[in-house]
């Protein structure tokens, strides 16, 4: 089984550091991001999972090629069917966007919340190189790198501000972060709703292709 059929299992095996859990089942601190995962659906994994959210915490989302197997204790919120694509032609760097760090988190927080591209906390622009667009002192449109391990690194958190849609910039900035990601000699890859065919189709126009088809769930204990 390649790493990429549970890419938050091989992201928090790889940083350990982000997150909480042992061998049997780990999920992201609550400031970093809201993925679990285990390394597959034995009896003693799904109960690892399910010590893991405590009553009263929030939903945790998993994320993998292999069917979703939810643990008595535990409730699937939603259900939903993802692609997984990868990079398969090399991109141009793009030197005009603005790296982004801990000086940008407030802004990047209130852009993620304000246009929801997927899970986005306090700390998850930690989880790799940002970038950004700012106008007039705005940030707005941004993306950048979330899971990762040795020779792969995912895509995400790509948002534009409503104001400033059709204009290009989440192709322009999804392109960026994928051809630096290249220019380290990794692979980049990302994830998108099955059903997002305007995402889908614009990272086609970049050269990805899609490899797999995923699962995804929010669960919470019941």
């Amino acid at each position: 089984m390649s790493e990429l059929d549970r890419p938050v299992w091989a992201t928090l095996q790889q940083q350990p550091h982000w997150g909480l859990g042992d061998e049997r089942a780990r999920r992201f601190k609550a400031d970093i991001n809201r993925f679990a995962a285990t390394p597959d659906e034995a009896a003693d994994s799904l109960d690892a999972l399910t010590k893991l959210l405590q009553p009263g915490d929030d939903f945790v989302y998993l994320l993998q090629v292999p069917r979703i197997v939810v643990p008595p204790a535990l409730e699937a919120v939603k259900e939903a069917p993802g692609v997984q694509m990868l990079a398969t032609r090399r991109l141009e760097p793009d030197e005009g966007l603005r790296v982004l760090g801990d000086a940008d988190a407030a802004d990047m927080l209130a852009l993620a919340t304000l246009t929801e591209p997927g899970p986005f906390l306090a700390r998850t622009h930690t989880m790799g190189r940002f970038i950004g667009l700012r106008v007039d002192g705005r940030l707005v449109a941004m993306a950048g790198e979330r899971m990762r391990w040795p020779g792969h690194v995912e895509v995400s958190g790509v948002c534009t501000h409503p104001d400033y849609r059709g204009r290009g910039l989440a192709r322009r900035l999804s392109a960026a972060v994928t051809a630096e990601i290249q220019r380290r000699g990794e692979q980049p890859f990302l994830h998108a709703w099955a059903t997002n065919t305007a995402a889908v189709k614009l990272y086609e126009s970049l050269g990805f292709v899609v490899r797999t088809a995923v699962n995804v769930a929010l669960i919470k204990r019941r």
